[in-house]
């Protein structure tokens, strides 16, 4: 049988395509929600901002975190900024790399994506390990320039200057202007990231994504692991071809790598039962197991978040309104923070 008819059977995989279009749909809808509040802004009236927005800002969830690291103060402007990119951070710290193919809708719609590229050229295309661990080490790098400048330069005044300068204010409104009128050059710079996800594995996941390269590092330290058992491992392979990261997991006693997505593919491709697993310390960890741990840290901690008032931000329609009619100034940027 071909290892995608399998694995397309498998009550695992099945079970992750539950969750990830769980998070996929609450992504749209958020987004529906987003835009719907931003045109109502341009006619002058004012509908609820949904805060799920800001799991697209991880800049500003990045500095609002170390900005309550050093002074206690957990901002208002991105609240929910700051607790999401918390909880995917535990979630690499806990439960490996899951977040990227149970939760991320760009890792999603990258997996079918290759998907799409495997059965219309039938294989997809891998790059020579000479061109591969270098462009590997571009997420990295982008990663550690943001890191560099955001934990090393930026001083609590900096800090405080960018959270509620009117920069990050508008962060988001910004960001969906950037889509409603991107520019030729921005247009086919995405759609070269689309075609080559095509015939290569997750190419922006695995190369370009800083997001992916965070919560990566931190699933190096993760307890949970793919182990094998070599006693009754009988060779076949399966494993290695089946995993989307193409880790070499038939010569690996325990999965370390930072590209292990946790998918639980590996898993599910092994003909011999109890040969591969997923492990937390001495204890296996089922895939459902895994699926209800990966949800109650997500609904745990911005459950947490909205109980303790932090989930909506405190920018006043006035100030929404100011915004969206200055926006467009090249000035804007530069002007206080509130108005």
């Amino acid at each position: 049988m071909n290892i995608e008819k399998r694995l397309r059977k498998a009550k695992t995989q099945k079970l992750r395509l539950i969750v990830q279009l769980f998070f996929a749909s609450a992504s749209v809808v958020t987004g529906c929600k987003f835009i719907l509040f931003v045109h109502s802004l341009e006619k002058g009236k004012f509908v609820s901002r949904p805060p799920g927005v800001e799991a697209f800002l991880p800049l500003s969830g990045l500095v609002g975190l170390k900005f309550w690291g050093v002074t206690g103060v957990i901002n208002s402007i991105h609240p929910a900024a700051i607790f999401l990119l918390l909880t995917f951070m535990l979630m690499g710290l806990f439960l490996k790399r899951g977040f990227c193919s149970w939760v991320c809708p760009f890792g999603f719609l990258s997996e079918y994506l290759w998907k799409l590229g495997e059965k219309v050229f039938g294989k997809n295309l891998k790059l020579p390990r000479g061109l591969d661990y270098p462009l590997r080490s571009i997420k990295y790098i982008v990663l550690g320039l943001f890191l560099w400048d955001i934990l090393f330069r930026m001083d609590v005044n900096a800090l405080a200057s960018f959270i509620y300068g009117p920069y990050n204010r508008a962060a988001d409104i910004k960001m969906l202007l950037f889509f409603e009128r991107i520019s030729t050059f921005s247009f086919f710079v995405i759609l070269s990231f689309v075609l080559f996800s095509i015939p290569i594995k997750n190419f922006w996941c695995r190369y370009l994504c800083p997001y992916g390269a965070l919560v990566g590092f931190l699933s190096m330290f993760s307890p949970m692991k793919i182990k094998r058992n070599i006693s009754t491992c009988i060779d076949c392979k399966l494993c290695t071809e089946a995993c989307p990261s193409s880790i070499k997991v038939h010569l690996a006693k325990t999965v370390y790598s930072d590209e292990c997505n946790a998918c639980f593919r590996c898993v599910d491709a092994c003909p011999v039962p109890d040969t591969l697993y997923m492990k937390l310390g001495k204890k296996r960890v089922s895939p459902f197991a895994y699926a209800v741990l990966l949800l109650a840290l997500f609904f745990l901690v911005t459950g947490v978040v909205r109980l303790k008032g932090y989930w909506y931000n405190s920018i006043t329609r006035k100030e929404y309104k100011y915004i969206i009619k200055h926006i467009d100034d090249p000035e804007f940027s530069h002007r206080s923070g509130s108005q």
